[in-house]
């Protein structure tokens, strides 16, 4: 692979985003998967003259798997840390302890070139900033989240008691402690979970399956999936959840709302739940984000075009937001 067409991305990163500076120690985490992406940010921090720091490891077999000991003890020893991974490390305790040490990070679980040559690290961040800015203080004030769409999505959630993530994943990471995903850009919060109910007709895509041919329809009860039903990938999904033997695996445990004008949804999760005219729901850990629940995944369902209100005053129609 030809490193120079990524170049663009890796430095807007390491540059714009993770604000790295001469004198700072800076760890880029990797799989056998991601290896020829993640010499790049190596590269671009080699060109600004920051030391850099490529390790590798074995991909995880899913996402929110702790990585070894070595990685682990790596992460916390540093200033900042890049994780150019197959599965997520994003709501694994390795990456919490770090954050908790004051460590910069940036996770790209499934990052691609198609992400970093046209896709949603090429954004203007400090555009994305902004609407995630407006829109999370709008949801610091909301008590209670509707959410429905025209292909059978009816949701109620309660927000109340709990904060959405502070600061939001607007992809400006420059400040101690501070880590999110790249490519950024949403708004997110770990419901009530109990409070949860109705269905989510999931129609973009869903982790760990990918894009979806026909939607995956979820009924939830008292925040619970109690019924998956749809086609293939519905089966695929009701499978992978019976054999994680996890039962806060099916507990609704975050709802994000994109807020990235570049990104889109191509089957790939982590630049699929930062779209416009999207929200997504997740199954799973959500103590990272101030929620209650420890499982062994995190597993995210994207939906379009949603009409989405909250305390019944609209902040989506349809996907376009009415801010």
């Amino acid at each position: 692979m030809d490193l120079a067409p990524l170049m663009k991305g890796a430095m807007i990163a390491v540059r714009d985003c993770m604000g790295v500076k001469v004198g700072e120690s800076v760890l880029v985490v990797t799989d056998t998967g991601k290896l020829k992406l993640a010499e790049s940010f190596v590269l671009a921090l080699h060109t600004l003259g920051v030391d850099g720091t490529l390790l590798i490891m074995t991909p995880r077999s899913h996402h929110a798997e702790e990585p070894p000991r070595e990685v682990k003890a790596a992460l916390s020893a540093c200033d900042v840390a890049l994780l150019v991974t197959t599965m997520s490390l994003t709501h694994t305790h390795a990456r919490m302890e770090a954050t908790a040490k004051g460590v910069r990070i940036a996770s790209m679980p499934g990052l691609t070139e198609d992400m970093m040559t046209v896709g949603a690290m090429t954004a203007d961040y400090q555009e994305v900033s902004e609407l995630s800015w407006k829109l999370t203080r709008l949801m610091e004030k909301t008590r209670m989240v509707e959410i429905t769409t025209d292909k059978g999505t009816n949701l109620r959630m309660s927000l109340e008691g709990r904060k959405p993530g502070l600061p939001p994943d607007d992809g400006l990471y420059r400040e101690k402690g501070r880590w999110g995903n790249l490519p950024a850009g949403e708004v997110y919060i770990a419901p009530v979970e109990e409070s949860v109910e109705g269905v989510a007709v999931i129609d973009g895509s869903m982790s760990p399956m990918g894009l979806l041919s026909e939607p995956i329809r979820l009924t939830i009860r008292r925040g619970r999936v109690v019924e998956i039903q749809g086609g293939k990938e519905a089966q695929a999904l009701s499978n992978f959840l019976e054999n994680l033997g996890d039962p806060n695996a099916y507990v609704v445990g975050e709802l994000g709302i994109g807020t990235n004008h570049k990104a889109r949804v191509t089957g790939n999760i982590l630049e699929d739940e930062k779209a416009f005219r999207t929200v997504h729901i997740a199954l799973g850990m959500n103590v990272d984000m101030g929620g209650v629940i420890e499982s062994k995944t995190h597993n995210d369902g994207i939906i379009c075009n949603p009409t989405v209100k909250f305390d019944g005053t609209m902040v989506m129609n349809e996907g376009i937001f009415t801010l």
